[in-house]
């Protein structure tokens, strides 16, 4: 995949599109790095290496003129009929140019591909999510991500400042 997105406004500005394209393995120690940044802060979990080489074919990333990954997203699927878009990352640099929204269309373009009907997240960045046609939601809807959530940390089940938004594709 390395599609052209459409240009986008940001601030009334145009922004130059830039390709999405998947991610490869030689990505990896990026990608992991990249979201990363932000799991101390709790707008990440935090992915190993390994994990994202386990799901490589999940991920889309941005990337620089010079190669490097500005920014990152991925697919976390449930079940045939249940996704979630995680990981969303961009580099503090190259934020607020629209590429967080070429992620998540991306994403929703993928999904759509392998043929999920809809596409939730759990997300701090509701403005942004409710601007890209996603929904508020409740998690209660999602008993998969509840008991992945149990599975991994009590606490990630508070979501507390957190939302969930959903999205039909």
């Amino acid at each position: 995949m390395h599609a052209e997105a459409p240009p986008l406004a940001v601030h009334g500005a145009p922004v130059i599109a830039l390709p999405v394209e998947r991610a490869s393995l030689r990505d990896v120690p990026e990608i992991s790095a990249l979201n990363n940044l932000f799991a101390p802060d709790g707008l990440t979990l935090p992915r190993s290496e390994a994990f994202v080489a386990n799901h490589v074919d999940s991920y889309c990333i941005i990337r620089a003129a010079d190669g490097s990954v500005l920014g990152c997203v991925a697919l976390d699927e449930y079940s045939p009929s249940l996704v979630e878009l995680v990981s969303l990352a961009v580099l503090p640099k190259a934020q607020h140019r629209g590429l967080g929204k070429l992620l998540i269309e991306a994403a929703a373009a993928l999904a759509r591909k392998r043929g999920f009907p809809e596409l939730f997240s759990v997300s701090l960045a509701d403005q942004l999510f409710l601007h890209m046609g996603f929904v508020q939601s409740s998690l209660d809807r999602y008993p998969e991500k509840i008991a992945r959530y149990a599975a991994i940390s009590r606490s990630e089940l508070s979501i507390s400042r957190k939302f969930l938004f959903s999205r039909r594709l």
